[in-house]
């Protein structure tokens, strides 16, 4: 019978303290970024192609849309207006381009200072994943996830 109770609280500790003493899961790797001389590039492309002009404006729409939809005062809409900051949304963009060089980024960059094309149709709006993230962002601001409190 002593066996037995030995062997059950045995069982018990183990079961109650091995979990928290082996790690069963770590935390994602932070998004990869460029390097610091390629995101300085980064900024000049976003410069040339009005991008941030370009979020703000997407963000503005989807503010004025969920105001008529639900019927928001001048004061909270205008709070949210304010809650735009493009700052929030830069690493999206920031990660988009480090996949590319330093000389890619140069040649990316002098494309879109020549080419007014590349200023209304560029890598930045005909991405997906940051079409994607961009809506994610405009929701969130549209939440009133931004407004500093």
């Amino acid at each position: 019978m002593k066996n037995l109770k030995k062997h059950v609280f045995l069982a018990l500790f183990l079961c109650l303290f091995i979990p928290t003493i082996s790690i069963s899961q770590v935390n994602p790797p932070p998004p990869a970024m460029p390097t610091q001389q390629n995101k300085i590039i980064v900024d000049k492309i976003i410069e040339a192609a009005h991008y941030k002009t370009y979020v703000i404006d997407f963000c503005l729409a989807k503010i004025n849309e969920a105001s008529a939809k639900e019927g928001w005062n001048e004061q909270k809409a205008m709070e949210i207006t304010e809650s735009i900051n493009y700052k929030n949304f830069r690493d999206a963009v920031y990660n988009l381009f480090v996949v590319y060089d330093e000389v890619e980024l140069e040649t990316l960059l002098k494309a879109y200072e020549k080419d007014t094309a590349y200023q209304t149709q560029n890598i930045m709006t005909t991405s997906k994943v940051l079409t994607n993230n961009l809506n994610i962002f405009a929701n969130d601001i549209v939440k009133g996830k931004y407004i500093s409190k």
